[in-house]
């Protein structure tokens, strides 16, 4: 079940208010009531305009095990509506999970559906969920797209409670950014719901049915742009609240009260983050209002992601550590090892009197008598030879004192160490704020490689600081255990770099770059990142945090990491 719920397009969904700007097509319809998904028909399509005495033609009636195009082997139907039905399968070519759309090809909706796909497909943007194949043979038309099994839907993670504040500033930037890419294109989504949100394990958000969502269903916009702005902030306001921003329940959150109209969410739920609830309020149409100041509102995606860039960054949550439990003596430690312990009779049995504390006999006060003339002995014995040496030295004044060396036995604590090579017994890209959590893994292996002729690079970006779509990428360099690390040698290729130096002693190290220890930085073409003192370090990250010009783009390119102690 969590499969399908992660992977499954969410094109049945009816719950919900539509967003007020959105219409569908009136010369389509929902279908008949055998089609109907398990969910019904909700307060939107009646808005929609749709006339129910329409009919479209009955879905394929297709069964686990068909295979089309010889290659796309049906698994299981996750929706069945309206005309159409949606599909996991398996890619028996390439052996992997995929999803499936079906629709006969004489369905209204077919001829829109294959051009939204493969206009969606054109975008080639990893923040969506990918059309991999938009096809018409046999008396059907299918759309295929990326299965994501280890994504969890919005919807799930709104069932678990309303976001930290951290998190929901996240899903709104991440989602606007991407947004705002698709309708350069060209490109709206219409239906950006709960459902077609979903996390992936690394916290990145990716969204499912970019146009493809609203072709299947027959929706159209007469202002895509501010719907799906609309969309963007009613997900925002859920995440805050979890209350859904209409009077009516949908997607298994709870409307507003009735007769209050639109109000904050910081006057919904306690501890709402200002800046974000000022945000969420932007972005719905409610009449321009907002939660505090008389901002202007925002009608498009580009514009919420401007604004979301203009707030001051949301940084996560500190870990909250748990103190020990109490040291508890054990019985051997109180002196009852090998006697049978003693178990109370009754809730007033009186208190056993605590054992006197030690050296309180007679013994021990003599043992602390002995010991005390003991040092006081030591004492005036060392204070003797002390006297005695000063006489001679002053006696024998015609020779030089001698000069201690280290041959004579001597530890000297403020002796400086020499620097000696770190070998790196390994490394890993590091891409934690990036879509998919990689970047360039084949070439990794050249940055320690002894070749400053052989290199890793990252991608290619639109601007230094990599499109605005991230903090920063890296290498992670393992050094096999904790030790010294005194100084970091980076040969860039290309122009000036900016680096910083972060080091952990933790194994496995942090999934995110806070959770290392920033000691140096610098930029160049050959920096030295040289701590203020030497660290004790297992994992060492070399993070990028501005990049050069490279052939049209931006793009960083690491020849060689030598590590000293």
């Amino acid at each position: 079940m969590a499969e399908r719920s992660t992977a499954a397009v969410d094109v049945a969904d009816n719950g919900g208010d539509e967003p007020l700007t959105a219409k569908a097509d009136a010369a389509t319809t929902d279908g008949t009531a055998q089609t109907q998904d398990a969910e019904g028909t909700g307060p939107q399509d009646a808005e929609s305009g749709r006339d129910s005495s329409d009919t479209v033609p009955a879905s394929p009636d297709l069964h686990s095990g068909h295979k089309l195009a010889g290659r796309y082997r049906l698994e299981e139907c996750v929706t069945r509506l309206d005309g159409f039905s949606s599909w996991r399968a398996v890619d028996e070519k390439l052996r992997r999970a995929v999803g499936v759309h079906l629709l006969p090809a004489d369905h209204p909706r077919a001829r829109s559906v294959l051009a939204a796909a493969r206009s969606s497909a054109l975008l080639g943007d990893p923040r969506f969920v990918q059309v991999l194949d938009a096809v018409e043979e046999d008396d059907l038309v299918y759309v295929v797209h990326e299965w994501l099994p280890d994504a969890t839907e919005l919807t799930a993670l709104l069932a678990a409670g309303p976001f930290e504040a951290h998190d929901a500033y996240q899903l709104v930037s991440q989602i606007s950014q991407a947004m705002a890419a698709a309708h350069r294109e060209g490109l709206a989504h219409l239906r950006l719901t709960p459902g077609a949100v979903l996390r992936s394990s690394t916290g990145q958000y990716r969204i499912r049915g970019l146009a493809v969502n609203a072709a299947l269903r027959g929706i159209t916009a007469d202002q895509p742009l501010r719907t799906d702005t609309e969309a963007i902030g009613a997900l925002l306001y859920a995440a805050l609240t979890r209350r859904w921003p209409y009077e009516s329940d949908a997607y298994g959150l709870t409307g507003l009260p009735k007769d209050l109209g639109l109000i904050p969410p910081d006057q919904v739920r306690a501890g709402v983050h200002r800046g974000l609830s000022e945000l969420a309020m932007r972005a719905l149409a409610n009449d321009g209002a907002t939660a505090s100041r008389q901002e202007q509102p925002c009608t498009t995606p580009d514009e919420l992601a401007k604004a979301v860039a203009a707030m001051p960054r949301i940084l996560p949550p500190e870990p909250s550590f748990t103190a020990p439990p109490e040291y508890q003596r054990t019985t051997y430690q109180q002196g009852t090892y090998g006697r049978p312990s003693v178990r109370p009779t009754s809730a007033t049995q009186p208190v056993i009197a605590a054992p006197p504390p030690p050296l309180q006999s007679r013994t021990g006060r003599a043992l602390k008598w002995a010991v005390s003339a003991l040092l006081i002995a030591a004492l005036g014995l060392g204070s003797w030879q002390l006297a005695e040496t000063v006489l001679n030295r002053d006696n024998d004044s015609g020779e030089p004192a001698p000069t201690q060396t280290a041959e004579d036995g001597a530890d000297d604590n403020n002796a400086v160490e020499p620097s000696k090579p770190v070998t790196i017994v390994g490394a890993k890209d590091y891409d934690p704020l990036g879509m998919d959590g990689s970047e360039k893994p084949a070439s990794i292996n050249n940055v320690y490689d002894g070749d400053t002729s052989s290199y890793w690079s990252t991608d290619g970006y639109f601007s230094a600081d990599f499109g605005r779509l991230k903090e920063g990428v890296g290498v992670v360099l393992d050094l096999g255990k904790v030790q010294q690390v005194g100084d970091v040698q980076v040969s860039f290729l290309g122009g000036s770099t900016s680096v910083e130096l972060r080091t952990t002693k933790s194994s496995p190290f942090p999934q995110l770059p806070d959770g290392f220890t920033k000691v140096a930085e610098g930029s160049g073409t050959k920096v030295s990142l040289k701590p203020d003192k030497p660290v004790q370090a297992r994992y060492v990250l070399v993070w990028l945090t501005k990049l050069p010009m490279d052939d049209g783009n931006y793009r960083g390119k690491v020849s060689d990491v030598k590590i000293t102690s």
